[in-house]
C-alpha cells in the first residue's frame, strides 16, 4: 500500500525510530540488484534515509561509478513492512557523514570510526510502501 510521504502517520513514524536492521538495494551496472543488511535512519524533515558505510564498500562503490541511481530500504518486523524508496547518492563530506553518524549512534549504536574513509549514502524518499 502506497503511503504519503508528506503525512507519514504516527505509528509509521515511530516504526521508523525503533531499532531494526533493514536491506538496502542497489541497481548495479548491468541492472541487476545488490541487496545488502543496513541499518538506517529516516530524516522525516528532510524526507531522507542515511545509511552509513566506508568508500571501499560494494554499495558506496556502486553509486560513486554510477553518479547515483534509484535505491530502496526495506524494514520488516512481523506484518509491518515500510520501503522507502529514491534517488540514490554517496558522499564523502565530513558535516554530512558526522551527521548520519551521530543519528545512527542514537538509533543503533555508536559505529566504528572509519575516518577520512566514511561514507554516508543519502536516499531522497518520493515513494513509500507499505504497512506501519
Amino acid at each position: 500500500m502506497g503511503l504519503d510521504v508528506d503525512a507519514l502517520g504516527s505509528e509509521v513514524r515511530a516504526f521508523l525510530t525503533e531499532r531494526h536492521l533493514a536491506s538496502l538495494t542497489l541497481l548495479r551496472a548491468d541492472g541487476s540488484p545488490h541487496v545488502t543488511p543496513v541499518g538506517f535512519t529516516w530524516d522525516d524533515d528532510a524526507r531522507l534515509v542515511r545509511v552509513i558505510t566506508w568508500s571501499g564498500s560494494v554499495k558506496a562503490r556502486l553509486l560513486e561509478s554510477s553518479g547515483g541511481g534509484r535505491g530502496a530500504v526495506c524494514q520488516v518486523d512481523g506484518g509491518r513492512w515500510l520501503t522507502l524508496e529514491g534517488q540514490a547518492t554517496v558522499s564523502s563530506d565530513p558535516e554530512r557523514c558526522g551527521d548520519a553518524v551521530d543519528r545512527y549512534a542514537a538509533r543503533y549504536r555508536p559505529p566504528k570510526d572509519r575516518g577520512a574513509d566514511r561514507r554516508v549514502i543519502e536516499i531522497a524518499v518520493d515513494t513509500i510502501m507499505g504497512r506501519g
